[in-house]
C-alpha cells in the first residue's frame, strides 16, 4: 500500500511522491472536492492543480466522479490506465460523498490496498483517507453535501490508515482558525489523530509510516 498525504499539495515534498509512483505518468485527479464551488473557480482550481503536476512529467487527466453517479463499472473502467490518483483538496464531506455515489469510495480502497495504485492527496484528499470525519467538521461544512449532490453526509471516511489528519496547521488556509483546536479536542476523545503544517506530508510504503518536515 502507498499513499502520500499531506495539508497542501507536496508540501516540501514533491520528491516522495514522484518515489511512490516512480517514473512520472497518467495520473487521474479527482477534485470533487469542489464541486460546490462555482463552476468557474472549480474549473480554474482544476487548471491550477495540472501545472504543477505537469511540471514534475506528469500527464494529468480528470476523474470527475459527478460523470460516475451509480456507475461503479465505468468508473472502475475509467480508473484503468492510471498508476496513480491525486485527490484534491476543498469540502471534505463533499468529496466523500462523490466517492460514495461513484462508488469509487469501495474500488479505490481496494485498488490502494492491494498495490495496484498509489493514492496522493492533500487537504480533503487526506482527511477522507482517515476511519471517520468526525472533526472535519469544524473547517468544512456537512451542509454543502445536500446542495452539491442531493445527498446527505458520509461521516465515515475511506479507512485507509488508522489516524485522522487535520490539515493545515498554523497555516492562512485555515479560515476559521480551527486546525489546533480540532486536534487538541481529537486528542482529548483518544481518536488517534495526526496534524500537518503545509509544510509537511505523511508517506506510508513498504517501508512503514513517516511524516516528512
Amino acid at each position: 500500500m502507498k499513499l502520500f498525504l499531506s495539508s497542501y499539495r507536496f508540501g516540501g515534498h514533491a520528491d516522495a511522491f514522484v518515489a511512490l509512483t516512480g517514473r512520472p505518468a497518467e495520473l487521474g485527479v479527482i477534485a470533487n472536492a469542489s464541486d460546490a464551488w462555482p463552476a468557474a473557480a472549480r474549473a480554474s482550481s482544476l487548471r491550477s492543480e495540472f501545472g504543477p503536476l505537469r511540471d514534475l512529467g506528469y500527464r494529468p487527466a480528470e476523474l470527475d466522479l459527478r460523470e460516475y453517479a451509480g456507475k461503479p463499472v465505468e468508473f472502475e473502467r475509467a480508473l484503468e490506465g492510471f498508476g496513480a490518483v491525486w485527490v484534491r483538496g476543498g469540502n471534505t464531506f463533499v468529496l466523500r460523498a462523490q466517492l460514495a455515489r461513484s462508488g469509487a469510495d469501495e474500488i479505490l480502497s481496494e485498488r490502494v490496498r492491494n498495490g495496484s495504485i498509489v493514492y496522493g492527496g492533500y487537504s480533503a484528499g487526506a482527511c477522507v483517507a482517515a476511519p471517520s470525519l468526525i472533526g472535519v467538521e469544524d473547517a468544512d461544512d456537512p451542509g454543502a453535501v445536500r446542495t452539491a449532490t442531493g445527498t446527505d453526509a458520509v461521516w465515515t471516511g475511506l479507512g485507509l490508515v488508522d489516524f485522522s489528519i487535520v490539515p493545515h496547521l498554523g497555516s492562512v488556509l485555515d479560515e476559521h482558525s480551527s486546525s489546533r483546536a480540532t486536534l487538541q479536542r481529537l486528542r482529548a476523545d483518544k481518536i488517534a489523530c495526526h496534524g500537518l503544517t503545509d509544510e509537511q506530508a505523511i508517506v506510508i510504503d513498504e517501508m512503514g509510516m513517516r511524516v516528512l518536515d
